[in-house]
């Protein structure tokens, strides 16, 4: 059983003429880390808010969100509040924003625990340093203000209160975007680490290609709302096959780049006030054909990545998009 399993997620709001998630498809298994990457707007963080059951009130869900088992989209709000205390955790963006100034770190990291009584003050004040153990800090950090700790430090402190409930998944909103690159390298390599230390599913929200090439085992690549390519981090990068792909590393900045200017992708992503009757990157797409514009490409195997952890991609011209050098699999730093 995989620890995280989305099929057909379709999320509609009012007042738009298409889908904001439109038939995403997504696994995690336990200890493996999977990257979802795309531009702002492209619906990566609404796909990991699904997971926890955080959509917006007026919104239509269907399909199904399974964690561990349990579909979130059906679940109570007594359910909900078990599968965020216990099963599945989030690590957001920018932690000063995700915690109380007023309140020290020992109450942020303990008040769950508390609460929802599973367990008294001194065994939640114990497990609250064991976990900041784990990350790297001290118990000492339980007496601290937010406001005396660093930015690294506490992205730390947020990954500890991730691990406060022993979940099975954590779901990682662009953790490292708020840090300098020393930083990030740290905290990327510390998930990692705690990855297979506490055999949990990671998933990672990004749209930084070379961070997820160093820290997944698997890729998903969303547009538009759809997951246009997939597959192992290796052979999706190496040997990417939809045009979206490609220009998304062509944009990366690289050591190994060509002298010049840097290369951007022409036009803007199709607006949600707009309905999509074919491909949704054929506005901006070099490959683009008459087909394209008229009708929508299924997401596919590739004829030579057959398997379970087969390399798809959702492009009429798979087999003309040309391969580009990935980036490099290693830390930032």
């Amino acid at each position: 059983m995989n620890t995280l399993d989305i099929q057909a997620l379709r999320l509609q709001l009012p007042h738009t003429a298409r889908p904001v998630l439109d038939g995403v498809d997504l696994t995690v298994a336990a200890r493996e880390t999977v990257a979802l990457v795309g531009e702002s707007g492209s619906g990566k963080t609404l796909t990991s808010r699904s997971v926890l059951g955080l959509l917006p009130a007026d919104a239509s869900a269907e399909g199904s969100v399974r964690v561990v088992g349990d579909d979130v989209l059906t679940m109570t709000a007594g359910q909900l509040r078990v599968l965020r205390t216990s099963t599945a955790a989030m690590i957001f963006q920018d932690p000063r924003a995700a915690i109380n100034p007023m309140r020290r770190v020992g109450d942020f990291l303990t008040e769950s625990l508390r609460l929802n009584a599973r367990a008294g003050k001194a065994a939640a004040e114990a497990r609250a340093v064991q976990m900041l153990e784990a990350v790297g800090l001290t118990g000492s950090a339980l007496r601290k203000y937010p406001g005396q700790l660093s930015g690294g430090m506490l992205q730390r402190v947020m990954i500890a209160a991730a691990l406060m409930g022993d979940p099975a998944l954590i779901l990682a909103d662009e953790p490292t975007t708020a840090l300098d690159v020393t930083t990030q390298a740290e905290v990327v390599a510390l998930l990692g680490e705690l990855r297979e230390r506490f055999g949990t599913g990671l998933l990672f929200v990004t749209h930084d290609l070379g961070l997820a090439a160093a820290i997944s085992n698997r890729v998903y690549v969303m547009y538009a709302g759809r997951i246009v390519e997939t597959g192992p981090a290796e052979e999706l990068f190496a040997r990417p096959r939809h045009p979206y792909t490609v220009a998304l590393l062509d944009s990366t900045p690289r050591l190994d780049a060509p002298r010049g200017r840097l290369a951007a992708i022409e036009g803007r992503p199709p607006s949600l006030r707009e309905g999509l009757a074919g491909c949704p990157f054929a506005a901006r797409c070099a490959y683009v054909t008459d087909l394209c514009a008229r009708q929508a490409p299924a997401l596919l195997p590739l004829a030579q990545a057959p398997g379970p952890a087969a390399h798809l991609a959702s492009c009429h011209h798979s087999d003309r998009v040309g391969a580009v050098g990935r980036p490099q699999s290693q830390s930032p730093a």
